[in-house]
C-alpha cells in the first residue's frame, strides 16, 4: 500500500490522508481541504488510481471541507459517519462497518467525543498480514494530546464520550497498532501536541500523562486546558454542511 501523510500548507498543524492499493488502482482521501482537491487529483494521476473513497471523519470546525468537491470532481464515494446531519446526501459509515480499497482495509470505528459524528479509521494492509497496521486517529487521539470536546457545547458530556471513546475503541487496541493523527503542534482542536506526527499505541498509554486519568479527572483536565475557538468556527461549521 501506499500512504501519504499531507501536512496542510495553508495549515501545516493540520493533516490530511491520501493511501491506497498501486497494485489494484484503488485509493482513499481523507479529511481534504477546500485548497488541496487538486492536490490530491494530481496524486492519484502521478500513482495511476483512481480515487473510490473521499472521507471526512466529522464536520469539521477549523477548515473549510474539500471532500464534496473532490468526490464531484472524480465520483468517489463521498462519506461520513451516520450520525452526521449535513444538508446534503452522503454515505453513511457505520461503527465497525468494513471497506476495502484494494488491498488496503479500512474498519470504521465511531469516536464520539471530539464531536458526536468523529470517527476514526483502522487500517490494514491485506498484503502484508491480517493484523491492523494503523489508526488514523485524527480529532480523538493526538500525539501527546487528546482532542477538545467543546466544539459544538454540552463540553461536559462531550469530554465523557471523549474518555469513552479512547478507553474503549482505542487503548484496547494491540500496543503496536501506530496513531496517525489529524494535527500536531499549533492546531487549535487541542492542547500540548507533539509536533511529531507519529507515535503508537504503547507508547501513547506508556507517556500521554492524560490516557493515566481517571475518568473525573480526565474530564476536568480536558475542560480547564481548552485553547481558543477556531476563527470563523460558525461560518466554517456551516459551509462544511450546507448544501452547495
Amino acid at each position: 500500500m501506499f500512504l501519504i501523510q499531507r501536512e496542510v500548507p495553508s495549515d501545516p498543524s493540520s493533516i490530511s490522508y491520501f493511501m491506497g492499493c498501486a497494485g489494484q488502482g484503488k485509493s482513499i482521501a481523507i479529511d481534504v481541504h477546500q485548497d488541496d482537491v487538486d492536490w490530491f487529483i494530481e496524486q492519484a494521476k502521478q500513482k495511476d488510481v483512481e480515487i473510490n473513497y473521499v472521507i471526512d471523519t466529522h464536520i469539521h470546525a477549523d477548515h473549510v471541507s474539500g471532500a464534496k468537491k473532490l468526490a464531484k470532481r472524480t465520483g468517489a464515494m463521498y462519506c461520513l459517519h451516520e450520525s452526521a446531519a449535513p444538508q446534503f446526501d452522503f454515505h453513511p459509515l457505520k461503527d465497525q462497518e468494513t471497506f476495502t480499497a484494494g488491498n488496503v482495509s479500512v474498519e470504521v470505528l465511531h469516536t464520539p467525543g471530539h464531536t458526536m459524528d468523529s470517527i476514526c479509521l483502522l487500517v490494514t494492509d491485506l498484503s502484508r498480514g491480517p493484523a491492523p497496521w494503523f489508526l488514523i486517529s485524527q480529532h480523538i487521539l493526538f500525539v501527546g494530546s487528546v482532542g477538545r470536546p467543546d466544539l459544538r457545547g454540552r463540553e461536559k458530556e462531550m469530554a465523557a464520550h471523549l474518555y469513552e471513546s479512547i478507553h474503549s475503541k482505542i487503548l484496547t487496541l494491540p500496543d503496536y497498532v501506530e496513531i496517525l493523527p489529524g494535527a500536531k503542534a499549533g492546531s487549535v482542536c487541542g492542547v500540548g501536541l507533539s509536533a511529531k506526527p507519529v507515535s503508537t499505541i504503547g507508547y501513547e498509554k506508556a507517556n500521554n500523562s492524560t490516557l493515566k486519568l481517571s475518568r473525573t479527572a480526565f474530564i476536568e483536565k480536558v475542560l480547564e486546558e481548552l485553547p481558543p475557538f477556531p476563527d470563523k468556527m460558525d461560518e466554517i461549521i456551516q459551509a462544511n454542511i450546507e448544501k452547495s
